[in-house]
């Protein structure tokens, strides 16, 4: 697999950790690999992810993230941004500050795009993000954006349904769609004809929806879904294809995990593994369902 033919820059406005991956130090690495020039503005900085329990560093505020979008714009070069990337959003002005900034790129670039990976929470963990972030990724957020990648949580959360049947999933993809985004990348997906040992992946866009079934590993580490709103966002931005730029990601992803699950360790092994976004081990069938 190829990297970007063309140079692709994307404003990443995520979480950063010094130790470990997720967020900016998640999406960041894997996106330069393709040859993406990433411009990382960090909405926190932590010693480490707070899955530890324990961590040291602070929390900036969405006047801070316009302040270093601000400089950018003295450069003279948010015309040339052709994506905007956001994961976490810790507190509501952060959030609007992400989607005023995706207002400030289109209006200095009309073909760019904005890439919501809403988080709210996971199956097992809940809801997990502070009061009032659910309602802003729905209500603000999510309509700001071109595309977004929930996983299978998420995506019930903000159609505001239950989906157990992959009819029910397109069902729910097609409301989250009317809210805004034209491609929904849905993650972690279980529906009830997803095998035991399997983890779906569905791609939507233009009514049509492109699954990918990996084998299920047996890793639970922080920072994947990061990484793969990043590669997702990077091979659309190549292809324009939601079932190829799913292609590309899931495969990268799953050597990823896979990397990091034969040598036991708590968090993802994205350097070590950096091959498999370039040249993933093992790649998977894409199928229209």
């Amino acid at each position: 697999m190829a990297a970007c033919a063309a140079v692709v820059n994307v404003l990443s406005i995520q979480s950063h950790v010094a130790y470990g991956h997720v967020g900016n130090s998640s999406a960041v690495f894997p996106l330069q690999r393709l040859g993406v020039e990433v411009w990382p503005v960090h909405t926190v900085q932590f010693s480490n992810h707070t899955g530890y329990g324990a961590w040291t560093g602070r929390v900036f505020d969405g006047q801070a993230v316009e302040e270093v979008v601000d400089g950018i714009a003295d450069r003279g070069v948010l015309g040339t941004a052709d994506a905007v990337l956001s994961g976490y959003l810790g507190s509501a002005d952060i959030g609007h500050a992400v989607v005023g900034t995706v207002g400030r790129v289109r209006a200095a670039n009309p073909d760019a795009v904005y890439c919501c990976d809403p988080v709210i929470g996971d199956v097992g963990r809940g809801v997990f993000v502070r009061p009032g972030i659910e309602e802003l990724m729905r209500e603000v957020a999510v309509p700001a954006a071109d595309l977004v990648t929930p996983n299978h949580f998420e995506l019930d959360l903000l159609a505001q349904t239950t989906t157990r049947t992959l009819a029910e999933v397109e069902d729910a993809v097609a409301a989250v769609q009317a809210l805004g985004p034209r491609v929904v990348l849905t993650t972690s997906l279980v529906a009830d004809d997803t095998p035991d040992d399997a983890v779906d992946l569905l791609a939507s866009e233009g009514g049509r929806h492109f699954r990918v079934r990996t084998p299920r590993l047996s890793v639970a580490v922080n920072g994947a879904g990061d990484a793969i709103a990043a590669l997702f966002l990077a091979h659309w931005l190549d292809t324009r294809s939601a079932g190829e730029a799913l292609s590309r990601a899931a495969a990268s992803v799953w050597g990823l995990l896979r990397r990091t699950e034969e040598a036991g360790s708590r968090e993802i092994l994205l350097v070590a593994a950096q091959e498999e976004f370039v040249s993933p081990s093992r790649t998977f069938p894409v199928e229209e369902v």
